[in-house]
């Protein structure tokens, strides 16, 4: 039997965004290169790996089943090179690293791009963001392994200081064909019984469903699945028949092109604070200052359009 070589982990982060964003155009743009490339990349992987990770379709790519395991393990391995050139970077020197910032899944995926963008407009500063769940990042933050944090979480930040930057909301959601996709709400005993894709224990996704059900005085039931990223998760309820808790941010899209659909739920309403938290006792300056505040500008001005 030959050997699989690893594929390049460019490579491996051209999968993991084309799952992301649900087709090749889109990641093109998003990676600021050709769906040409994008495709001979995905093809690429395919290939060296054996396995068709995508179902191409005139609307889009969906995610096979054994692409579903795939995109799990390139996500863990994408992470996990950034966090490696994160410390070669400090290693180097702090004019490599000149801000670290340590963010729950979600708001790496959807908020720190825009927010990063914003400060590169205003300065040349290097920024190295390491994305892991809202525990890793507070345990992160507080062994001083990175200059500011984000997190998704509700509940205590241990002894960190903390800053709401914006506002979030978790949606129920699962694929057209989906039981509960006919449009009638959902009892809160239902979907408490009913085992859901999830993250893994530690997200805020997850701590915020788990408290928002126990609060309403329902048990939620075990798993049906656990995954460590919002990708893997989409992924898969846009390819089973599973349901999902996810950020509103990561399936407006879906949403809104039919792919997933959004399930009522009976008095139930889970909306959370996403939260910057840094060092206590110091004074936040430069450009971790400067990324806070556009954190909190930008909250702002979607609460207010949105309102």
């Amino acid at each position: 039997m030959v050997a699989r070589r690893l594929p390049d982990i460019a490579a491996l982060d051209v999968v993991v965004t084309v799952a992301r964003l649900g087709s090749m155009g889109a990641a093109a743009r998003d990676l600021g290169i050709s769906q040409q490339a994008v495709s001979a990349r995905v093809r690429g992987v395919e290939r060296e790996l054996g396995v068709e990770i995508f179902i191409r379709s005139a609307g889009g790519v969906d995610v096979s089943t054994n692409g579903m395991a795939v995109l799990e393990w390139a996500n863990a391995l994408v992470e996990r090179a950034a966090q490696f050139m994160a410390g070669v970077d400090t290693l180097v020197g702090a004019r490599h690293a000149t801000l670290v910032v340590a963010a729950s899944k979600t708001v790496a995926e959807y908020l720190v791009p825009i927010w990063i963008s914003t400060l590169a407009h205003r300065s040349d500063v290097k920024i190295s963001v390491r994305p892991m769940n809202s525990t890793e990042v507070i345990d992160t933050v507080h062994a001083s392994d990175a200059d500011l944090g984000f997190i998704e979480s509700p509940g205590p930040v241990a002894d960190l200081d903390s800053a709401m930057v914006a506002r979030d909301e978790l949606v129920v959601v699962a694929a057209p064909g989906h039981r509960w996709a006919d449009g009638r709400p959902v009892s809160l005993d239902e979907l408490a019984a009913t085992p859901l894709i999830q993250r893994e224990p530690g997200s805020g996704t997850r701590v915020t469903y788990e408290a928002a059900l126990r609060d309403s005085g329902v048990t939620p039931a075990e798993p049906l699945i656990e995954l460590r990223s919002v990708t893997a998760i989409r992924a898969s309820v846009l390819n089973s028949p599973g349901a999902a808790v996810l950020s509103r941010l990561s399936v407006d899209d879906d949403i809104a092109a039919g792919r997933l659909v959004e399930i009522a739920v009976a008095g139930l309403r889970m909306v959370r604070p996403l939260r910057a938290v840094w060092t206590p006792n110091i004074t936040l300056r430069g450009p971790a200052r400067d990324l806070l505040d556009i954190a909190v500008a930008t909250g702002r001005a979607s609460s207010g359009a949105t309102a």
